[in-house]
């Protein structure tokens, strides 16, 4: 059974880069990536849920508009992760982040903070 874990830092500097790493694990050589949507999600503190964006199963990106300018993800099937990249971030962007497969598998979390 897959599962999927979070991992950097936990606290960044306004205006730093943020980059998350989630590690998917219980996957076999031949895993069909394609079939699946990888997501990263993220719920600032006091709010719901956001989704941030995703590689879809065509293999192409696709990204929450209001972050489009500051986001990147990639997928490293060889090392059985996918990243996220998050430009310029301020406080706002402090919450946790989750890397969900197709919104039916999701890894643990890990909290950012965003702060000086």
């Amino acid at each position: 059974q897959e599962q999927l874990q979070e991992s950097g830092p936990g606290l960044v500097k306004p205006s730093q880069p943020l980059s998350l790493t989630c590690n998917v694990s219980g996957v076999s050589n031949d895993y069909a990536w394609n079939d699946y949507a990888w997501n990263w999600i993220r719920q600032p503190p006091g709010k719901g849920l956001e989704w941030m964006g995703m590689i879809a199963r065509d293999g192409n990106t696709y990204y929450n508009t209001s972050l489009k300018s500051r986001i990147s993800i990639s997928r490293d099937t060889s090392k059985n992760r996918f990243s996220l990249q998050l430009r310029s971030v301020t406080p706002e962007d402090t919450g946790v982040y989750y890397c969900v497969r197709n919104f039916d598998t999701w890894g643990q979390g890990t909290q950012v903070t965003v702060s000086s």
